[in-house]
């Protein structure tokens, strides 16, 4: 999944971006896991669905991203260098924030989820960047195919994650009410904030501050959580994010696409 969109990141675009931009981008979402975090206390979920919560707010963007930017008229470069800057700041801030939140109320082995995020992040998008880099030509020609991939593998993960749910999502009841509630918030609250802090940016790049932060990797999140061990109900927040974050982000591409 991983792999097959990084296949995508022309080098060329990362040497066009404003660092001012980009550090406050950047700064917004280190702070997404609290907004997490906060938002399950408050709901009074359990622990593993607040670690559920709190992965979400702490992985990338949401592979697809930069195609929802482009396709809102926004700034696809920016979009593109902030989903590989978090990708790689995912090895200190997904331990980091497990640790801090999460210690006391459930088991974390911060190895373990580095070594997931090396398996499932960091060591694919390196190396998809790096054939790009030496292979534009070879590699560019099949562009079109690589996000119908990283799509495929997207329905596989979020099959395979909500098939071991199922029993939750058929009984969850006020539990999976309560969950729907908190990724409504989450992803608003992402929306809300990227939009707020680039009101002096240019329209492209206030699209693309509002999406990337908005936007939390559901596939990604359900994947990590799986790998590293926790409780299989932590991936439940990622599946109902998943389909509140497919609808809105298509409506907020929608809205820009007609305002420009």
């Amino acid at each position: 999944m991983i792999g097959a969109v990084s296949l995508t990141l022309a080098p060329e675009r990362f040497r066009q971006i404003r660092g001012r931009t980009l550090l406050t981008i950047l700064v917004v979402q280190t702070g997404m896991p609290l907004f997490a975090f906060a938002i399950a206390r408050m709901l009074a979920l359990s622990p593993a669905l607040t670690a559920g919560f709190v992965v979400l707010g702490a992985v990338t963007p949401e592979l697809v991203t930069p195609t929802m930017t482009e396709l809102s008229g926004g700034d696809t470069a920016l979009a593109t260098v902030v989903l590989v800057l978090v990708g790689l700041g995912t090895l200190v801030l997904v331990p980091g924030v497990v640790t801090l939140f999460l210690s006391a109320s459930i088991a974390v082995d911060p190895v373990l989820i580095v070594e997931q995020l090396l398996l499932a992040v960091v060591i694919p998008m390196t190396l998809a960047v790096g054939a790009r880099y030496r292979w534009p030509d070879r590699i560019g020609k099949y562009d079109e195919i690589y996000l119908s991939v990283s799509g495929l593998m997207v329905i596989l993960i979020i099959g395979i994650v909500a098939a071991a749910n199922a029993s939750l999502v058929r009984d969850g009841g006020a539990v999976l009410l309560l969950v729907a509630v908190g990724a409504v918030v989450l992803n608003s609250t992402g929306y809300a904030a990227g939009w707020l802090i680039s009101r002096n940016f240019a329209r492209g790049e206030r699209i693309a501050a509002t999406l990337s932060i908005g936007m939390r990797d559901f596939a990604v999140a359900a994947a990590l959580l799986v790998g590293a061990g926790f409780p299989t109900a932590a991936t439940l927040p990622a599946v109902v994010f998943g389909i509140v974050e497919m609808v809105t982000s298509a409506g907020l591409a929608k809205w820009f696409s007609r305002s420009a």
